[in-house]
Order: structure tokens, then sequence, then C-alpha cells
């Protein structure tokens, strides 16, 4: 089933303030608390839609990805939204307490919680990236004490019912329609209080652990994508699972290829000569070397296209092109037969000295352009005044500049 769009869940446009989209929250949590709506599933489903928007929409980073890509944006990056209705009571029992005064609507807080997700930052190398890896990981996390069981008492003896609120982690007082509830002072809302605790976790319930697993990476990743590892984040309380491991990727650039998309680049030098009659060379691809044929002409930019030579795409349909891209290497220093052959292949193509090369006309011709428009303007910035078109045209042509590249040559107005 498609998802709705986070800011027409919460009925407000896309340029909302944090404050505006948290009034809204508040608003239709209220209408479609689980509380207000006993047994009913289809508000517990709107309750668990609209908790999902605001969980997005209130973080900046979160808020930037779906703006810029949407839903697919979000899932490619790991996240998927509360598991539950429980979740939502962990992840925002804060807010909760801002709106209502109570954080999960009177249920007590001895119920297993999730265990919080964890976030490792893998370096991989270009090829990596492309082809897909296997890399060996390690970090420290929370785990279940294996001592105790996580029960955080001693072996042997087992936690006491708190009590001050008589087990529900909460002190209840009413307040309007709700039964509104505040963190038990004794037990800290946990609804049972430890009086001979483990030695070894110090009644925490978890110890720290360092971990290694091996993490399988696709082939196509790119620098921000994160993979989910189910199950290796920091342990649960109270019985409750185990949170994530999101493994965020970070490629090094190429020295040799420059990446676009699933798209690969490669900028390769060939002479003047090889451009001009063209021939065969041998360049580096993603599988190794590989000869292509320039063709006779080429150009300075020309591409040279290998379809489907590119990155393969992550969902695992097809590759990206393998773009060949000339710079055609211009020699600075000439021997004198060589300058001579030069010569003689300017002579047979009709240039001269004085005409100069390619390069040569096209700054002239960008000259005449800028003095012509320069002329243009000046005739009506001064037309009320007694000028001469004459005068005008000297002011760019002769005294502006000199005369030292124009004076020989044609005026402005007789050029375009």
């Amino acid at each position: 089933m498609d998802k709705q769009d986070y800011y027409k869940l919460l009925h407000v446009n896309r340029e909302a303030t944090p404050d505006e989209i948290k009034s809204a929250y508040r608003k239709a949590a209220m209408k479609y608390h689980p509380d207000r709506n006993p047994g009913n599933p289809e508000a517990e489903a709107k309750f668990k839609a609209v908790s999902e928007a605001y969980e997005v929409l209130s973080d900046e980073r979160k808020r930037d990805i779906y703006d810029r890509f949407g839903h697919e944006g979000l899932s490619g990056r790991g996240y998927h939204g509360p598991r539950d209705v429980e979740d939502i009571f962990s992840t925002f029992g804060s807010i909760f307490e801002d709106f209502f005064g109570f954080s999960g609507g009177g249920r007590s807080r001895t119920r297993a919680r999730r265990g919080a997700d964890l976030q490792y930052e893998l370096g991989l190398e270009f090829e990596e990236a492309v082809f897909g890896t296997e890399k060996e990981i390690s970090f420290n996390r929370q785990v279940q004490c294996g001592t105790c069981d996580g029960a955080g008492a001693r072996p042997g003896s087992k936690p006491e019912t708190c009590t001050t609120c008589g087990g529900m982690g909460q002190v209840r007082r009413s307040q309007g329609f709700f039964s509104v509830s505040t963190t038990c002072p004794s037990c800290q809302g946990q609804g049972t209080v430890i009086t001979d605790p483990c030695k070894k976790c110090r009644g925490r319930g978890v110890a720290s652990e360092k971990r290694k697993l091996t993490v399988k990476v696709p082939a196509g990743v790119d620098t921000g994508l994160r993979l989910r590892v189910s199950g290796e984040g920091e342990a649960g309380s109270q019985g409750g699972p185990a949170g994530d491991l999101y493994v965020v990727l970070n490629v090094k650039e190429s020295a040799t290829f420059i990446r676009d998309g699933f798209n690969v680049l490669l900028v390769q030098e060939i002479s003047m000569s090889q451009a001009s009659l063209g021939c065969e060379i041998q360049i580096p691809t993603l599988e190794g070397e590989r000869t292509i044929k320039i063709p006779s002409g080429s150009q300075p930019g020309h591409r040279i296209v290998r379809a489907g030579e590119g990155i393969p795409h992550i969902r695992g349909v097809g590759r990206g092109d393998f773009i060949v891209e000339l710079r055609v290497q211009i020699p600075t220093k000439l021997t004198k037969e060589q300058k001579a052959l030069l010569e003689k292949f300017a002579e047979l193509s009709g240039e001269s000295k004085r005409d100069g090369g390619f390069f040569q006309k096209m700054f002239r011709t960008i000259m005449f352009k800028i003095i012509n428009l320069g002329t243009n303007f000046l005739k009506k910035v001064i037309s009320p005044y007694p000028f001469s078109k004459t005068s005008i045209s000297k002011v760019f042509w002769g005294e502006a500049w000199g005369g030292t590249f124009f004076q020989k040559r044609s005026s402005p107005q007789m050029l375009f």
C-alpha cells in the first residue's frame, strides 16, 4: 500500500515551520490516540501514520531527504518508520508529556522496549563500491548481561515491585478527558526497584561488548547510502528486542574515473595528429584495459559512449554507461621540422600568420561583438548630445583601444 504524503497527513504546507508541524501533530495525535479510540484499528493506523509523518518532518535531515526524493529516498537510506504504537511512545515519550502530561496514555513502563539503533561509518574504495564487497567491521554495543539475564538483580534474587506506583512506573492523576500520569520518582518509570543488584552490570541489566561481523555491500552503492543490519544495535530493556545497526557508506574518489550517478567518465588525452587522423588507443576501464577507436577529425570534448559498461544499478538491473571524453593536447614546444610542417599545413589550408589560428580568430570575433555592443550603448546614452557616429566609434575604435589591434580594420558598424 502506497504511503500518503506527510504534509497532507498533518494538514500543513511544505513551507511549514517546526512549530506549525508540532502543533499539527498535537491535534492529530489527540484525535487518533489509542486511548481515545479503544478497539479501533483504523484510528491506530492513522495514529501510526501521523506519528511517522511527524518523525520525518520534525527532523531537518530526514525532511530534506523527503522533500528531494520522497518516500523512496527515505527507505533507500534505511528509514522504515515506527514499528508499532509502543515504539511511538518510546520515541516520542517527552513529546506526549509536553502535549498531555503523560507519555503512553497510562501504559505501564515496565513493558518491553526496543533497544537503540547504532550507526557505523564504513569507508570503501571506488572499485569496492562499483562491484560490491564484503567487509568485516567491529564496534562496541550494549548487550544483555549474561550474569543476570538482563534483570539487573543478583542471580537468585529478583527486582521488587515499586510500592509507590504499584508497578505501573507512573503516578496517575486526572486532567480533563485524559488520565494524566507522571514518571514515578521512586523507580524512574521502571515499575520495579532492585534492592540486590548484579555485581557484573551493577543493576543496569546490560554490559558492554565488542562485536565483530561481516557486512555484505551490494554493487553500485555510493556515499551516503545506509545499510541496515537488523538486531545488531543496543539491547532492549524488559525483554524488548535489540535495535538495528546502520552502516553509513563513504566511497573514496577514483584517481582515474569520475562518477556521475551510475555513469563513469574518463577524460582521455590524445595528440593533435591522433585527433585529426584517427587511431586506436588503449584506455583503462572498470574491467581493465580496452582498445577503442578514435574517429578522424575528433574535436576537443568529443565523447565516445560505451553503453552498459558503467556502474551496476543497485537494484540489480542493468548498468550505466562508460563515457570517454577526448582532450586534445596542443604541443608547447616544436622542433624546426615540426614547425615547418605545420606552417606548410597552414599554407595548404589557406591560413596565414597574420590571420592567426582558430583561437585568434575566435578572440577577434568576440572583441568585435563587445565593441559593437558598447558603441550601440553609447549611441543611446549620448544621443541628445551633438556627437557624430564617427566620434562615438572612435571612443571604442581608436582612443579606447589605442588603435593598435583594430586601426587597420573596418569599423564595427561595417562588420556586423
